[in-house]
């Protein structure tokens, strides 16, 4: 008997250590979902370096009571699973985001993004960002943007003077 509740505290230390440790989680409910669609899910997660796991709502409940984030009980009923990324805070949302808009089936729950608590339209949003090299590419060109206009008004200003020596 005792062995079975020291085998619950350790899952319900494991889920929150995950819950403080990772940077964007997301809760799913994935009722409906076949088993070739939930693993094509899976696929996609593990290539990004997301883990996908289902556990106990209980064990969940007491585990995001231990990492302190309110907010998540209500969202912990039924079949759930969830999304763990300790590197990629948009990652986990615009996977799962686009995997439920293809697959009515999939719903997103809630979520914790760097430790605060998330709402399903928070989570949304957050996968319509742009990825991160995405971002990266866009400050790029507004940081070459001033020197692609000097650039080109210099080859104007010496195209002039050529046009005006002929």
């Amino acid at each position: 008997m005792s062995s079975a509740i020291d085998q619950k505290k350790q899952v319900v230390e494991e889920i929150a250590e995950k819950l403080k440790s990772s940077v964007s989680t997301v809760i799913v409910d994935y009722r409906g979902l076949n088993v070739a669609e939930v693993t094509e899910l899976r696929k996609q997660l593990r290539e990004a370096g997301i883990e996908f796991k289902v556990y106990k709502n209980t064990l969940t409940r007491r585990a995001a009571e231990m990492a302190e984030l309110t907010g998540l009980d209500e969202s912990l009923t039924g079949p759930n699973a969830i999304a763990f990324s300790t590197e990629d805070v948009v990652a986990p949302a615009k996977i799962l985001n686009d995997f439920a808009k293809k697959n009515e089936a999939l719903e997103i729950k809630a979520g914790v993004i760097e430790g605060n608590t998330a709402t399903v339209e928070e989570i949304k949003a957050l996968a319509e960002l742009p990825s991160r090299e995405g971002l990266l590419s866009m400050l790029l060109s507004v940081l070459q943007a001033p020197i692609r206009n000097l650039a080109l008004a210099t080859k104007a200003v010496a195209d002039q003077k050529e046009e005006q020596g002929a």
